[in-house]
């Protein structure tokens, strides 16, 4: 596939540029179809389908648990967690998950970051005109092997000193490739491509185990989201076009098989889901602007939360008028302290309460808020990036602003949290270091293309990568045009 025409499939929204995700159909808007109520009859994908005479295409579970399905034991999750919830990071040793857990903080405490750094390897990666965010590089649970998935569908193991142990490509080479985050189960990895399939790959030897066609998941054309893992189980969702909807799924990670699905998603998804053993909640957001919560692990569908203000977003009508844009959520929404933490496109960064969905507080940036933010559970502070360039220190309990600093550039990647501090990329080209308690910027680092991965301390060394560089992209008149690959890096100090 060109670049025009993977770019023309499904491309993010940014300034100037429309959201050609939800860009494939248009009416009005309906508000009434996120009534609280989980009982509420909506009109589901699949009975739109059914009105439009394409029943029998799709093939989804809808609202309903399939008979075989075995819920997840969270018991050993539960009995991790100290008294205020917090579930130690990895809560096991065998698992290495985006955002650091299924509660998605992105938290480090245990690593510090140097007082300078250097750029120790680099190799090029992510060539595909696509303005999400990049994957993440993720290192294995003992660290010994750094798995790199790219926008062109290759994913690469090094080694911490940048040593290549394999490469391979895959189906979603014929796509948009990778941008979701590998989980990584007792040596195998598991990711879902923008072909539409997930697959179950072999740390050691780089062979694929299984891989679960997007027919078997309901013809999806993507999947951007970062599974989720617990108890031999996957949570992960995928994008549905004609009309513009998406799915939460659960898969047998032993084999591959989906085990249930729930496709009530208006918009499509790019958030991964993050569960709370400890509260009972699934959560996660769409481009329709709202946040849908089930009940963990029965998977009750429990609320909604509709972003956007009173009466809903105000944007271009979607989907035959089933949800309006301008309130998109595109960030990952973390869970803590019985609450949900969401930004949204609607330029609100908002706390939620875990049981009913209601809103606690809300904090207004200056543009829209699309960035994956990180959770400091022991201090009580979530931090989060904005499109108005700044980054955000806020108190979780009131949403009280700590501290805000200019990084010259959108954020719409990972921000990370370690002992001592924030790690962010931006489109300004650069991966910025700040001090966790004042903001004050300790160093940044330029790269090539603009940095919309997580950044990643492991072992005295930083990981994360960026996207490629174009010129013309947002030009109509001209064609777009690869100048460099982005490159996946790591850095270490600067002695």
């Amino acid at each position: 596939m060109s670049e025009d025409a993977a770019d023309q499939r499904d491309a993010d929204s940014s300034p100037g540029r429309r959201d050609a995700n939800a860009d494939r159909s248009s009416a009005t808007a309906v508000a009434e179809r996120h009534s609280r109520d989980a009982g509420d009859t909506r009109l589901s994908r699949r009975r739109l389908l059914c009105t439009a005479g394409t029943a029998g295409t799709i093939g989804l579970a809808g609202c309903t648990g399939r008979r075989y399905r075995s819920p997840p034991d969270c018991s050993s999750v539960v009995s991790a967690a100290g008294a205020d919830g917090y579930v130690p990071l990895p809560a096991d040793d065998d698992i290495s998950m985006f955002r650091r857990g299924l509660r998605r903080y992105g938290y480090y405490p245990e690593e510090t970051v140097p007082s300078a750094v250097r750029v120790d390897w680099s190799f090029p990666t992510n060539g595909i005109g696509h303005t999400a965010a990049k994957s993440t590089p993720r290192p294995t649970p003992d660290g010994e092997t750094i798995l790199v998935a790219s926008d062109t569908g290759r994913i690469d193991a090094v080694t911490p000193t940048g040593d290549r142990r394999w490469r391979i490509d895959t189906g979603a080479s014929r796509s948009l490739g990778f941008h979701g985050t590998p989980a990584i189960v007792d040596g195998t990895a598991y990711i879902g491509g923008y072909d539409g399939d997930c697959y179950a790959i072999d740390i050691a030897s780089g062979d694929v185990i299984w891989r679960t066609s997007a027919r078997e998941f309901g013809n999806a054309i993507a999947i951007g989201s970062s599974p989720a893992y617990i108890d031999g189980n996957l949570y992960l969702l995928t994008e549905h076009s004609d009309p513009a909807s998406g799915t939460l799924w659960e898969i047998d990670a032993a084999t591959g098989t989906p085990t249930w699905s729930d496709d009530r998603i208006w918009g499509m998804p790019h958030p991964s889901p993050a569960i709370d053993c400890r509260a009972g909640r699934l959560v996660t957001g769409s481009n329709d602007g709202v946040v849908y919560c089930w009940e963990f692990p029965s998977l009750e569908f429990a609320w909604s939360f509709q972003a956007g203000g009173e009466g809903g977003p105000d944007g271009d009508p979607m989907a035959g008028g089933r949800f309006n844009l301008g309130a998109q959520i595109k960030g990952t929404i973390p869970v803590y302290d019985g609450a949900a933490f969401v930004g949204s496109w609607d330029g609100r960064f908002y706390r939620l309460d875990l049981e009913d969905g209601s809103e606690e507080w809300s904090f207004q940036t200056g543009d829209i808020v699309m960035s994956n933010p990180a959770i400091d559970p022991e201090d009580g502070v979530v931090y989060v990036g904005s499109d108005d360039r700044r980054v955000y220190a806020l108190d979780t309990d009131t949403g009280d602003e700590l501290w805000a600093t200019n990084v010259g550039g959108r954020v719409i990647g990972s921000i990370t949290a370690t002992a001592d501090t924030i790690l962010v990329g931006t489109y300004d080209t650069h991966l910025y270091a700040l001090d966790r308690e004042t903001g004050e910027r300790r160093w940044r680092v330029e790269n090539r293309g603009h940095v919309t991965s997580g950044a990643i301390p492991r072992d005295g060394r930083i990981y994360y990568a960026e996207r490629g560089v174009f010129s013309n992209y947002y030009d109509d008149e001209e064609e777009t045009e690869l100048e460099e690959r982005g490159h996946a890096y790591c850095l270490v100090p600067d002695e």
